[in-house]
């Protein structure tokens, strides 16, 4: 009988983590495919152009930062498994909208109001992820759940591509509706998440700013971002337009750094079983070296996508870390929290493109890798502080 309740019991949680993966799939796969389909979706807007169509792009993450800031604390409320399933219902009913939009405006209306659910289902993700992983096991669990990202990144991007190519761009948001719809159904039928409701006085972005700890990390979410995404931004533009590298080389460094992400997940489990301040501070060394190494060898293909492959692994490792943090300082307000996180997060999508890109024009891409090895200082140093107080306690 305890076997048998030991075993039902791993099939929940992983059943549980899969959705939870899935979820994250789905709202990545949205945010990343119009770029590579834009030019398709603008033939069907008369005197529109791809440019005209990634405005949608714009208004979804302006949306889904304004969400997660201002929407997030209600998985505090009503819990987050509630959260999300709302989320998810409006994600689809946002999908199906640009699937069958008329016009461009309809769909930048429906991306915003993608963006209104991701920015409220993302946050109620990340606290589920905590609530459910095994003590010892969190960041390995949280491993499993960042895993998403790579599917959307390598999935969900060469699969929206050929639904353009076989069917039609409408194709790909009608897929997409249905995925959201049917993680609603699943979540839903869950049962009991285990989710934490605050009985007291209600969560917000203020309170959320009063847990000792979370300013701090915050901080260096901001600076980690802004040291991915503005890098990031620049990667393509540098390949094609200064080193004039086919766009099919573009897409496998990026690949490339997808693989790298997805191929850490099993690391969570060496996070676990060592303290996490010594680990943190290899991690953010490693990435600064990472950082570095790109600057070095930009105008060397090969080891430029041999470190697309390190950079890959060394951001899965340090944003799992930073999230399994913000996790941990307080229960009662982990939706808050965590919606703190992802608006930070997408508000460094349009800072790292519009910081970087001066430094982009007239230093190049070996200056913007050197400049993201600075912004991943912070967090080394936050980490090397985290470290000096466990060894202190020890003493």
């Amino acid at each position: 009988m305890v076997v048998s309740n030991l075993i039902w019991s791993h099939s929940v949680i992983t059943r549980r983590l899969l959705l939870l993966t899935a979820a994250i799939a789905v709202i990545g796969a949205n945010s990343l495919t119009l770029s590579p389909i834009a030019a398709s979706v603008a033939v069907a807007f008369p005197g529109r152009s791809a440019a005209d169509v990634m405005t949608a792009a714009a208004f979804y993450g302006l949306a889904t930062a304004a969400s997660a800031l201002l929407l997030a604390a209600v998985a505090d409320r009503i819990g987050a498994e509630r959260a999300l399933v709302r989320a998810l219902w409006v994600l689809c009913v946002s999908l199906g909208l640009a699937a069958l939009a008329p016009a461009l405006w309809v769909l930048i209306a429906a991306q915003a109001l993608a963006g209104v659910a991701a920015g409220m289902a993302l946050p109620a993700i990340y606290t589920l992820t905590a609530q459910v992983a095994a003590k010892g096991r969190e960041s390995e669990t949280l491993s499993f759940v960042l895993t998403g990202w790579t599917l959307s990144l390598v999935v969900g991007v060469g699969l929206a591509a050929l639904l353009t190519d076989l069917l039609h761009w409408r194709a790909v948001f009608v897929v997409l509706a249905l995925s959201a719809l049917a993680l609603a159904f699943g979540v839903a039928r869950c049962g009991e998440w285990g989710s934490v409701v605050r009985s007291g006085a209600p969560t917000s972005p203020l309170t959320a700013l009063r847990v000792p700890g979370v300013p701090v990390v915050l901080v260096n979410v901001a600076a980690y971002m802004t040291a991915f995404y503005g890098l990031y931004t620049y990667l393509g533009p540098y390949l094609g337009e200064v080193m004039q590298f086919p766009v099919s080389f573009s897409g496998l460094a990026i690949a490339v750094y997808g693989v790298g992400f997805g191929v850490a997940a099993p690391l969570g489990r060496w996070v676990d079983r060592h303290e996490t301040g010594t680990v943190a501070c290899l991690v953010f060394a490693g990435l600064i070296v990472v950082y570095l190494g790109l600057a070095a060898v930009a105008a060397l293909p090969l080891l430029l996508l041999v470190l697309c492959l390190g950079w890959g692994v060394g951001n899965h490792l340090g944003l799992n870390l930073l999230l399994r943090r913000l996790g941990e300082l307080d229960s009662a307000q982990r939706g808050a929290i965590m919606g703190l996180y992802s608006a930070i997060t997408y508000l460094c999508v349009f800072a790292g493109a519009l910081l970087y890109r001066p430094i982009f024009a007239h230093h190049g891409f070996a200056a913007c890798a050197w400049a993201s090895a600075m912004l991943v200082l912070p967090a080394l140093g936050w980490a090397l502080g985290q470290w000096r107080r466990k060894q202190t306690a020890l003493e």
